[in-house]
């Protein structure tokens, strides 16, 4: 196993292992097909007939198919290898994406999509995250850091930034379900550049405990065994709840303030470079003021205000493009607030690293599934308006929640650490 300890590369100066470099461009490309459907998918389906309730069900079903996936990644590597995991991940997201299509959103068969979206779930963590536990095993403690940082970065490049960029322009010209057919070139294109031509090795037993079944479990038992990490995983879950809620309903709650689908797919995307962004800037500035305070603060308060300002921007502006742009920007921005937790939340078990970062995977799944269950079970009962107060509600909890998450010797700073991530 190849691991990135005195290189001199521009690539590893900077945090990019640059043994890994293509697995890198191949998770963008990757990402840009998981990408595609985001942001107008579920509106696209509650127009052609599907339910709200429904199409909150089956993202919520996705929700934990992605947590489940997030979380046996890592067990899958020290198993089988990045390799064979990542291939593993591409074959289920193509079949499930082809079933999907094919059979599920073209004669619409609820039943139907609810399965084969679940596969297609569970295809995605494997892939992005396997690659991310061979970044983990083959980098330096030194540049761990900003390995983890890049490996983000290009993530959320492709699935939130680029993907529903490309989407705005392609379904205006080619449709809804042409789009969600050109997924599967560049899923298949990231794959062959991640897994084909990423010539990087990787020893198996050297990693492996021999022990699976304990192993898996401790992804588990930590979260009794480390009660403050629990709590953590909670703020991990809480952080994206807005901006996976407004994609279920904002959309359409725009369409009445003369927003069209394209315009909204260009906010959606603008939201998350801005977040991309400032992954980096509350990066250097937890360092500084310590990392509760970035979440708690920024992350917390700061989203709950910012979850206010999207939603309520149209009713006082009307259909102004604008302001609804710095509105969701604003959204972009406190979202990046959460960075320090993935910092934060492996130092709270200093000995159980490697579980607590399960745990956050965890965390960062269920993310997923929570925004579409409130949705679906709330909005007909409370309205979009009483959604959001709920949202709202939830950030507040999450920053008072924060500060209970102190690091177990009290006299290091929360802040001296530096860690950089992504949402």
């Amino acid at each position: 196993m190849e691991k990135l300890t005195d290189k001199h590369t521009f690539l590893d100066k900077i945090g990019i292992p640059s043994n890994l470099i293509w697995g890198f461009i191949g998770i963008i490309i990757f990402m840009i097909g998981e990408g595609l459907e985001q942001g107008w998918l579920s509106p696209y389906l509650i127009e052609r007939g599907v339910t709200i309730e429904n199409s909150s069900l089956m993202f919520s079903v996705y929700g934990i198919a992605t947590a489940i996936a997030a979380w046996l990644s890592g067990v899958f590597v020290q198993t089988i290898g990045p390799k064979k995991t990542m291939l593993v991940g591409l074959i289920m997201f193509i079949i499930g994406t082809i079933l999907f299509i094919g059979l599920g959103i073209g004669p619409l068969n609820f039943h139907v999509m609810l399965l084969t979206y679940l596969v297609r779930g569970l295809g995605y963590p494997l892939f992005a995250f396997g690659f991310l536990t061979w970044v983990t095993y083959s980098t330096g403690q030194n540049k761990l850091a900003s390995a983890m940082g890049w490996f983000y970065f290009v993530m959320s490049l492709g699935m939130n930034v680029v993907g529903p960029f490309i989407a705005g322009y392609t379904i205006p010209v080619i449709g809804n379900i042409q789009t969600l057919w050109l997924s599967l070139f560049f899923v298949t294109l990231g794959g062959i550049v991640a897994i084909a031509l990423n010539r990087a090795k990787f020893d198996l037993s050297k990693v492996s405990s021999g022990n699976k079944k304990e192993e898996l479990l401790k992804g588990i038992t930590i979260l009794y065994r480390k009660p403050k990490v629990s709590l953590g995983v909670l703020v991990k879950i809480i952080n994206p709840v807005a901006v996976f809620g407004f994609a279920i309903f904002l959309p359409t709650y725009l369409v009445d303030y003369g927003f069209s689908t394209s315009e909204w797919l260009q906010l959606y995307s603008a939201m998350f470079m801005v977040a991309i962004i400032f992954n980096v800037v509350f990066g250097f500035l937890s360092d500084k003021i310590g990392w509760r305070t970035t979440i708690a603060w920024f992350g917390g308060v700061g989203s709950a205000i910012a979850t206010l300002i999207v939603y309520y921007t149209p009713q006082v502006f009307g259909h102004n493009y604008t302001m609804m742009l710095i509105a969701v920007c604003l959204s972009g921005a406190t979202l990046a607030g959460y960075v320090p937790l993935s910092a934060l939340l492996p130092s709270l078990a200093p000995k159980d690293k490697g579980a607590a970062m399960s745990a956050l995977n965890l965390g960062s799944g269920l993310s997923s599934f929570l925004a579409p269950a409130l949705v679906g079970s709330l909005i007909r009962i409370i309205g979009t308006n009483g959604v959001v107060f709920v949202f709202v509600i939830l950030y507040l909890v999450g920053a008072v929640i924060t500060a209970f998450l102190k690091l177990p010797n009290e006299t290091v700073n929360d802040g001296d650490i530096k860690q950089t991530a992504s949402v």
